[in-house]
């Protein structure tokens, strides 16, 4: 069919369309740009403060100064400062294990020191007693008649210097003060005494030319009283050895004044090494001699001399005993031993009354 021409020689317009919206492109950009990112912490301070350093547990630092001081101490230290750092977490486990390491290790050693100083000394006591004659019983192979006497006396050059009177472990047996020490002179000469006794009385002369220091010993105890209402313990009525022996306030013959001094003649006349120190000698009747129990130990016990002994140089000799006086511990000998025996405490009860020097 025809189409109609349109009047006035014009063709009607076409529809209207809408035109085609343009393609998206495959990847879109977003609708909103991206939100800036999050701002620093005000001021540039850190969110939280990082923790500070754990205290040092005092006990390990005191463990260590005690394990050089005091081991026993920087033991127990040591271990109280291991079970605090356990509970509450401090520094210093390192340190108290260090003290306690070196504390061990120094106490060891100690106790090791110790033992080895013990067993040289017990070896060298027992070495002295074995090289020295004691004064309880000396051992004698030969008659007096047979042995040489005492040797000449030589002064020696620091005689009576330096006298000193150190203490002993044992406490006196009576109380009593120690004598003068330092320099003693050597005169006068001699220095009469008398012993007075419930047997009738004993004159001596002490020698302090030849043993000052041992006269300055019986001049002190004399003068305090140390001997007064004192027994002689001891009589020896054998054929090498003839003496009453005194001084000792406990009559057990272990008593003392608390101080022990060295040896002076005959000892200062030997080197202490010669063999001859061992060697008896005559002791003659009548000598005046300090009674120890090894060199170095007089104290205040004493040997009255009334017939010829043989004993070793190691006994002082420091006076002698006049005739009057031997005739006294005569009788008292004569008397003999209480056990029979000839040696032991006398059958006639001997006690000194009195020493005055005169």
């Amino acid at each position: 069919m025809t189409e109609p021409t349109p009047p006035n020689g014009f063709e009607p317009p076409p529809a209207y369309a809408p035109p085609e919206a343009p393609p998206y492109p495959a990847e879109a950009p977003p609708p909103y740009p991206p939100y800036p990112p999050p701002y620093p912490p005000p001021y540039g301070y850190p969110a939280a403060y990082p923790a500070g350093p754990r205290p040092t547990n005092t006990f390990a630092v005191i463990s260590m100064v005690f394990a050089f001081l005091f081991a026993p101490l920087g033991i127990l230290f040591g271990h109280l400062s291991l079970s605090q750092i356990k509970k509450t977490g401090e520094e210093g486990r390192g340190l108290a294990i260090a003290g306690l390491v070196i504390s061990y290790l120094v106490t060891v050693a100690m106790v090791l020191l110790i033992t080895v100083t013990v067993v040289l000394l017990v070896a060298v006591a027992r070495d002295m007693d074995s090289y020295y004659d004691r004064t309880d019983r000396p051992p004698v192979t030969a008659t007096p008649a047979q042995l040489d006497d005492l040797p000449k006396f030589k002064p020696p050059a620091t005689l009576g210097s330096n006298c000193q009177y150190p203490a002993t472990p044992e406490p006196p047996s009576k109380s009593v003060k120690p004598p003068r020490t330092g320099k003693v002179a050597t005169t006068p000469e001699f220095v009469n005494a008398t012993i007075t006794t419930n047997r009738g009385v004993i004159g001596i002369r002490l020698d302090n030319a030849k043993a000052p220091c041992t006269v300055n010993n019986f001049v002190s105890l004399a003068q305090q009283g140390f001997f007064d209402k004192t027994q002689c313990h001891r009589l020896t009525t054998s054929e090498e050895l003839g003496v009453l022996q005194c001084g000792d306030p406990t009559g057990t013959g272990t008593g003392g004044p608390g101080y022990r001094f060295p040896n002076e003649y005959p000892t200062n006349q030997f080197r202490l090494t010669d063999p001859a120190m061992k060697k008896p000698l005559r002791y003659p009747r009548g000598t005046l001699a300090m009674a120890n129990s090894g060199l170095g130990t007089n104290g205040s016990q004493f040997f009255l001399v009334y017939e010829d002994s043989a004993l070793p140089p190691t006994y002082t000799v420091f006076g002698t005993i006049n005739e009057a006086g031997l005739a006294t511990i005569d009788k008292i000998a004569d008397a003999g031993v209480a056990d029979g025996s000839d040696d032991g405490k006398p059958a006639d009860e001997v006690r000194i009354e009195s020493v005055r020097v005169q």
